[in-house]
């Protein structure tokens, strides 16, 4: 079973923080509904959804993933980059300790989980404006005793790197090779945004499947051309805070 840890969209969105995007008026109401359609379509994916309540003191809250990553073998709490952020990990702290051991990056590391790619034992680690190279080599410390191998990957222009690219197969990636550079990705399959996309390389995988924003239909149909399946959710608000379809959940098996 799939545990898919989410938290309901804080009233205080307006204020989240936004590092490439001009801030523009976001519909509270649209964004809870928007987010609820998403939550139905991770528990028809064959999700179970832990619903966290929300924080109307913690604008970004809603973007659970980047306050921790979750693998088999252990739980890893962040410390984003965003200092604001840094009160959204106790919670999720509290609710993963239910499912495994707890290790936490310290100052002066920081680390976001939207920056962190894993595909089978490589876990790739975008070095950011939210993650340093203190973060990283925390991260690497406990993970490598557990057989996982970590990759730094500079990026450009976008927040994380799971904003430049993501899975949506095994071996395959969705990528913005303007944001990143896709040699750090060589022995991977790459399926390139559409040019008129660039923000489209956010995608979520799940059982198999892909989760996609809707807007971006040039990119959907290059992901459908592929032969993947592809199940749309409308994020249009949440785009707007600088979200994507990955850092709404915390997906781990339970």
């Amino acid at each position: 079973m799939l545990i898919a840890i989410t938290r309901e969209v804080s009233e205080s969105i307006q204020d989240c923080q936004l590092a490439h995007l001009p801030r523009a008026t976001i519909n509270l109401r649209r964004a809870q509904e928007q987010h609820r359609q998403y939550e139905n379509y991770l528990a028809e994916l064959g999700c179970e959804i832990q619903r966290l309540p929300g924080e109307p003191e913690l604008p970004d809250a809603v973007f659970v993933e980047d306050a921790a990553l979750v693998v088999d073998e252990l739980g890893v709490i962040t410390r984003p980059g965003a200092s604001s952020r840094r009160a959204e990990t106790l919670s999720v702290a509290k609710a993963l300790d239910n499912y495994r051991e707890l290790c936490y990056i310290n100052p002066p590391g920081t680390l976001d989980g939207g920056d962190l790619l894993l595909v089978g034992k490589v876990l790739y680690a975008g070095l950011s404006s939210r993650s340093n190279v203190a973060g990283i080599e925390q991260l690497q410390s406990y993970l490598t005793p557990h057989g996982y191998s970590i990759e730094t990957v500079k990026i450009s222009d976008c927040i994380h790197l799971k904003s430049a690219v993501s899975q949506v197969a095994e071996e395959v990636l969705l990528i913005n090779r303007c944001w990143v550079d896709p040699g750090a990705f060589e022995h991977l399959e790459l399926i390139e945004v559409d040019p008129s996309e660039p923000f489209g390389a956010n995608a979520l995988l799940v059982n198999h499947r892909v989760l996609y924003p809707l807007a971006y239909q040039k990119t959907l149909n290059r992901l459908e051309k592929h032969g993947l399946e592809v199940e749309t959710v409308d994020v249009s608000e949440l785009a707007k805070a600088e979200g994507g379809v990955t850092c709404c959940s915390l997906i781990f098996r339970g």
